[in-house]
């Protein structure tokens, strides 16, 4: 039986085209917010085998460690989608994963922001102090939350 195209939709469309459309897009976006998680892992690798690592203080330690697996957490999730349409593909479940998958992309951008205020954290202290680091990175806060989750949520409200 052929599902009908919704008439209400902006372009109508039946529920298993916009199930593909909606996955390209959300794989699309991964794509780009891969890239970020990429260059904040690629600089933590980097920062550990530099000369002044280990003159680093427990804080700054700590810091890094916690930065570095928010990292790793924030890639595992965002690469999610891509491994569930790989192991799900041709079963008829599209509409499943593109619901997973865009809950799974959520999840992994909070856990991007953390890693990317993480990293924040880590140079301002270094290279401002602890006073400064913590004000710079309550700003950065304040950016992801507003421009990431609470920008979406207000426009999105009815």
């Amino acid at each position: 039986m052929q599902s009908q195209p919704d008439p209400q939709a902006p372009h109508p469309e039946s529920p298993e085209a916009r199930a593909d459309r909606n996955l390209v897009e959300l794989l699309q976006e991964l794509r780009v917010v891969q890239t970020g998680v990429q260059i904040v892992f690629a600089f933590l690798l980097g920062a550990a085998f530099t000369s002044r690592f280990p003159q680093l203080s427990t804080f700054q330690h700590g810091s890094y460690v916690v930065t570095l697996l928010l990292t790793v957490v924030a890639a595992v999730i965002l690469a999610t989608p891509v491994a569930l349409h790989r192991g799900l593909f041709h079963r008829g479940l599209k509409s499943r994963i593109v619901a997973l998958s865009a809950l799974l992309a959520q999840v992994g951008l909070v856990f991007l922001a953390m890693a990317l205020n993480g990293a924040v954290l880590l140079l301002m202290d270094v290279v401002l102090g602890r006073t400064a680091a913590i004000a710079i990175t309550a700003i950065t806060v304040t950016l992801f939350a507003g421009l990431w989750f609470v920008l979406p949520w207000a426009i999105r409200r009815p």
